[in-house]
């Protein structure tokens, strides 16, 4: 990674960072926040599983056995916002009921993602798809996002206040979350150098780091010019975990803090 890139890694970590703590510590913002990240973590489980059953077709069965406890893992962090979201008496918003276009004929915000859109540019639905997606694409784009999200979940749950039992009970979820993307980072990292010799593992590792990067200074880019407001992603009610009829695409279900803000 070249330094423009780590500068620029530096300046979009921090820019993200400030913009989510804001967003999380302030109860009017703090349920549209659980509830993308609830969208994100809970709507990545089906692909993890069709993941886990690619890999158990295809003899390795060490790679099953990470993917299977990857799957679990989001399935309990977004139960974790479930609550959350609860105790402000909220729940995430029925997705099938968002409409494709506004009514001035634009594609509603909340369905698309600026940031996933930029991360996988020059890769289509079908190639993502977890019947076809490349293992080491797969590996190392995922990994970034795990490493980042780590860092990301805990500096979330050191910014939020001890005042309220709220605030407590999420920030040991987040602490919780962020010791599992670690683990997740970990073990992508490994299914890497299990297939790729070094050099080549540092390489993708690189390559997908200036792919976050310039992914994620469009998006903060974009969230500055809207004044760090979020698309609304929570509604009154008792909160629900996804159904299966409701998973979401990859571009918008990858495990990652940056879920929440896509529609920069």
């Amino acid at each position: 990674m070249n330094l423009l890139t780590q500068f620029l890694h530096l300046v979009g970590s921090g820019a993200s960072a400030y913009i989510t703590a804001h967003n999380l510590r302030d109860l009017k913002t703090r349920p549209d926040m659980l509830a993308g990240f609830q969208l994100a973590e809970s709507g990545s489980v089906p692909y993890l599983e069709a993941l886990k059953e690619r890999a158990i077709a295809e003899g390795d069965q060490w790679l099953a056995e990470k993917l299977a406890g990857h799957a679990q893992d989001e399935q309990r962090h977004g139960q974790i916002f479930a609550h959350a979201l609860k105790q402000l008496d909220k729940q995430v918003i029925d997705f099938k009921a968002i409409p494709k276009e506004t009514t001035d004929g634009k594609p509603d915000e909340r369905r698309r993602s600026p940031f996933f859109e930029a991360y996988f540019q020059g890769y289509d639905s079908a190639a993502l798809s977890p019947q076809n997606i490349d293992w080491i694409m797969f590996f190392a784009s995922t990994h970034i996002l795990e490493l980042d999200a780590c860092k990301d979940f805990a500096r979330m749950a050191n910014a939020l206040p001890d005042t309220d039992t709220a605030s407590v009970n999420l920030k040991k979820g987040l602490l919780s979350i962020a010791k599992d993307e670690e683990g997740h980072s970990a073990y992508l990292l490994e299914a890497m150098q299990r297939r790729l010799p070094y050099a080549q593992v540092v390489a993708l590792v690189d390559e997908w780091r200036t792919r976050k990067v310039e992914a994620m200074m469009a998006m903060v880019g974009g969230l500055l010019q809207k004044g760090g407001k979020l698309p609304s992603m929570a509604q009154d009610g008792v909160p629900v975990e996804l159904s299966e009829s409701e998973n979401l695409p990859l571009e918008t279900a990858q495990p990652a803090s940056q879920a929440t803000l896509v529609a920069a």
